[in-house]
């Protein structure tokens, strides 16, 4: 009669740190995709969660010993946040979490009312059946909205602006609103985390529809003026509306 044996195989524990070393680098190597949107997913939740304050730096180096891998990995990871207005460069400091000062915040909101004004006047004059029924439900879905993360928020209240910027028929509005807005909302989600009582409001959006479709007794500049106060204070403060109106 065979008795089977039963064998144990043990390794030493530096043997066990250098296998897991060396897998993380095997995974850099034939997943840099899947590692790098592992990095971007990582490090975009901790900014949002409040882990991260507004302005506090991410250090390149530190960021890779923590995550076991190369930098290469968490560069490309900074540089897709960066891209979303949720880090900002500053040359030869590195990169930090976007903050904006109160003025800053004004003198994009001034832009805005401009821009997105036009984009507004231009969408209504070539509004259709489908894109009224577009904007319409992107509306009611954000009036309907109960809650959730400001990210989640943040994303619907995009979508629609950007909705609108597409169909303005001038793709230039579009781009200089996309590098202006992205790094305002990530601002502003940020903001929002860090201060648990402050919310993400969803719900003054239809007065930008009621432009649109032509049934707004306002201009599309007052409309974009009240429709910023929500969440910004004094938009129109570094603007020509600046004290004009109410």
């Amino acid at each position: 009669m065979v008795c089977a044996a039963t064998f144990v195989l043990w390794f030493p524990p530096h043997f066990l740190r250098e296998a897991i070393s060396l897998t993380a680098a095997n995974l850099v190597e034939t997943h840099p995709a899947t590692l790098k949107t592992y990095l971007f997913n990582e490090l975009r939740d901790a900014i949002l969660s409040g882990k991260w304050k507004p302005g506090e730096r991410l250090n390149e180096s530190k960021l890779a010993r923590q995550y076991n891998v190369s930098r290469i990995p968490v560069r490309e990871a900074l540089l897709q946040l960066q891209e979303q207005g949720l880090v900002m460069n500053h040359p030869r400091r590195g990169m930090f979490v976007s903050t904006l000062s109160e003025e800053e915040v004004q003198k994009i909101s001034a832009l805005r009312i401009v821009l997105e004004s036009e984009a507004l006047k231009l969408c209504r004059w070539r509004l259709n059946d489908t894109v009224n029924a577009q904007l319409s439900r992107m509306v009611e879905l954000m009036e309907g909205w109960q809650g959730g993360s400001q990210i989640e928020a943040a994303q619907l209240d995009i979508e629609f602006h950007r909705a609108l910027w597409a169909n303005s028929g001038n793709e230039y509005i579009g781009r200089t609103l996309d590098s202006l807005v992205l790094v305002l909302f990530a601002h502003r989600a940020v903001m929002n985390t860090s201060h648990e009582l402050l919310r993400w409001h969803l719900k003054h959006h239809r007065q930008l529809l009621d432009v649109v479709q032509g049934i707004s007794a306002r201009t599309a500049e007052e409309a974009m003026i009240d429709h910023l106060r929500d969440g910004f204070p004094e938009p129109e403060k570094f603007s020509s509306f600046a004290g004009t109106s109410k």
